[in-house]
């Protein structure tokens, strides 16, 4: 591995390749390799233990491939980029509270600019010209006061944000650091590559999916103190951005907007449901400036937390995955749900879930809730 690819000084080479393979690994999302390296210390070790506790879950299990982890380095050195591990110094402060934190970052440009004060502006792809306008201006008084404006690079409001703040802006795509999409954004995001920060959390060579917007926008929405919505369709990504800021307890903002106007019905939406009614940078200054972790917004319910009790030691029965499987539907439920039910403690439940998630018999979901996978 180059020392571009190299997330740290003091992380060694071997053990940088281990944490990317353990996390490319099947059924090993954010918070399973969270769990591993709590238990094991290392990610070698995590690596090592993996079919046993496959197995202890019902499952056999096999390990990304070297080769294709050492593929994935050389797509980022060529690419300009260089991976940021969860423990590293420049890793975003805000973003590591969440409890869903990608554990393993790809970017490029200046990492500081996620340790300044950053507000998220989202909204609709096929955005008025009139709301363009102000994404693009209130874009650009807030990184005058010293703000950081992320977005995800889409079509519309998106783009309109990162254009008004460059360089003060965060493009965080829902690609591979090396892809771009959409495609006609290649000089706004090589600019903000070159100027801004841009950041991934999919394997370098991935083209975009479905599935990975929610991913993307719980970054977005994580990065940032508050996420203020400019234009959206009630069922946009948008408003899950929204929804996941105030999952997180931050401010959630939105400006009003004609009842005549589909695009605006989202925002309406969002402050009926307790966000915040805002006109102007004074306005988000004003909510965000002085940001304790207590949000004006209400539209919020609080993240369970999954490392309350930390993984140490064996579980006290070894039944217990077994009682564990029993309980679960495919039907989403909390973790502390299921401590309450089995009656056993956090540290063995969480076990029992890992050796389960690894055994790819269990899905996890936001706000701390898992399900049963079909046939698992």
């Amino acid at each position: 591995m180059s020392a571009s690819a190299q997330p740290q000084a003091e992380l060694s080479q071997q053990e940088a390749f281990a944490r990317i393979r353990l996390l490319r690994s099947p059924n090993v999302g954010p918070v399973s390799f969270r769990q591993l390296m709590r238990r094991f210390g290392t990610a070698a070790a995590a690596l090592d233990a993996l079919p046993d506790l496959a197995a202890k879950g019902g499952g056999k299990y096999r390990a990304a491939p070297r080769e294709r982890v050492e593929a994935e380095i050389a797509a980022v050195r060529r690419a300009g980029a260089r991976y940021l591990f969860h423990d590293s110094a420049d890793y975003p402060a805000l973003l590591a509270e969440i409890e869903s934190a990608p554990p393993v970052l790809t970017v490029r440009g200046d990492a500081t600019l996620a340790a300044r004060p950053c507000v998220a502006m989202v909204g609709a792809r096929n955005a008025s010209a009139a709301a363009m306008r102000l994404a693009r201006d209130l874009a650009a008084e807030l990184a005058g006061e010293g703000y950081t404006i992320v977005s995800g690079l889409a079509r519309g409001i998106d783009g309109a944000a990162h254009r008004g703040a460059i360089p003060a802006t965060i493009g965080v795509i829902a690609s591979g650091i090396d892809i771009t999409y959409p495609p006609q954004h290649v000089e706004l995001q090589e600019e903000i590559a070159q100027t801004g920060l841009l950041l991934a959390e999919q394997p370098a060579g991935t083209e975009p999916r479905g599935s990975h917007f929610p991913s993307r926008n719980r970054i977005i929405a994580g990065l940032s103190l508050g996420t203020l919505v400019v234009e959206a369709a009630p069922k946009s990504g948008s408003l899950i951005t929204a929804r996941l800021a105030g999952e997180f307890g931050r401010e959630v903002m939105a400006i009003p907007g004609s009842p005549l106007d589909a695009r605006s019905h989202g925002c309406n939406q969002l402050i009926r449901e307790g966000a915040v009614l805002v006109q102007s940078a004074a306005d988000v200054i004003e909510l965000v400036s002085g940001f304790g972790g207590m949000p004006r917004a209400r539209l919020r319910s609080a993240p369970q937390d999954l490392f309350e009790a930390p993984l140490t030691g064996e579980p006290e029965n070894t039944e217990e995955t077994a009682d564990i499987a029993g309980l679960l539907t495919t039907a989403p439920v909390a973790v502390d749900e299921l401590i309450r039910q089995s009656g056993t403690s956090p540290s063995a439940v969480q076990m029992a879930l890992l050796e389960l998630e690894l055994a790819g018999r269990i899905e996890r979901h936001a706000g701390g809730r898992v399900s049963a996978i079909m046939g698992g």
